[in-house]
């Protein structure tokens, strides 16, 4: 006889310089919050701000009650050093007055 069912996530977290993951196996009522805290316990001293990311599926956010489905993609996301449309309106109004 097996145990409760589950699921795997795998909880991603990236810098400019190198990306972090972790593959979980969960509890199927587990939650993104329940996620993050488990790749949490397996990153103690990693300098990854846990608690004030915001946090996403595939690209899109979720809430840390949301509950992932088997093989989702759990990402933290980092705060951009600007924001790339600002970038890009500033690169091409430069652009303009040459």
């Amino acid at each position: 006889m097996s145990g409760p069912p589950g699921k795997r996530c795998l909880v991603i977290y990236a810098t400019a310089g190198r990306q972090l993951q972790w593959t979980l196996e969960l509890p199927a009522e587990a939650s993104i919050g329940d996620a993050i805290e488990a790749a949490r316990h397996l990153a103690p001293h990693e300098d990854i701000p846990w608690e004030s990311a915001p946090v996403g599926i595939f690209g899109e956010l979720r809430s840390r009650a949301h509950i992932p489905a088997e093989g989702d993609r759990i990402e933290l996301y980092r705060a951009l050093p600007q924001d790339p449309k600002a970038k890009r309106r500033a690169r091409l109004k430069g652009a303009r007055r040459r």
